[in-house]
């Protein structure tokens, strides 16, 4: 085996492991131009979809602009780790049009918990932002220094303490098991 094919072989292993990573991955770590912020997608045709960035929806990270580039990092299913990093080409996908309403039914399907499942892709259309990301090359190599950052702040809080007898119940439970 020659060394281009040697090479072409490699990448052809490392976009396999991306796709298959990502498939199987609920979540996944993408970065624009400010820092990562993980994202539920649907791997359809060859590329992650994400929505967002409208009411109800996930907000998607900051600086993904039409045209321009995004890391995605791809994290186990099982374990949380870091499997596979690609770097993507961005591409907004224009409501209504013939491969937006592919990815709309693709990302419907997978939504979980919609308030309005049947209105979902009007809204979508109207407030919402339907992203494509491509990769264009693949990492395998795990970094040398700890990639943990500080939480993004959040408006996300829970709805109200727990109740003061809920410790007492839960500890009687174990008690007597």
């Amino acid at each position: 085996m020659t060394d281009a094919a040697a090479t072409d072989a490699a990448g052809l292993l490392e976009r396999a492991l991306a796709e298959e990573a990502t498939k199987k991955s609920g979540l996944v770590w993408v970065r624009g131009s400010g820092p990562a912020r993980a994202v539920w997608h649907v791997w359809h045709e060859g590329a992650a979809l994400l929505v967002g960035g409208g009411p109800g929806e996930q907000p998607l990270p900051e600086g993904l602009a039409d045209g321009g580039r995004a890391e995605v990092t791809v994290r186990s299913k099982d374990k949380g780790g870091r499997i596979v990093a690609w770097s993507a080409a961005i591409r907004f996908l224009a409501p209504r049009s013939e491969e937006w309403e592919a990815a709309v039914a693709e990302l419907k399907g997978k939504r979980l918990n919609a308030p309005d499942a049947e209105a979902m892709p009007e809204r979508w259309a109207s407030t919402c932002t339907v992203v494509r990301l491509t990769p264009e090359a693949v990492s395998t190599a795990l970094p040398d220094t700890s990639l943990a950052a500080v939480p993004l702040p959040t408006a996300a809080t829970t709805r109200e303490p727990a109740p003061a007898a809920v410790p007492r119940l839960l500890l009687k439970r174990r008690r007597k098991g």
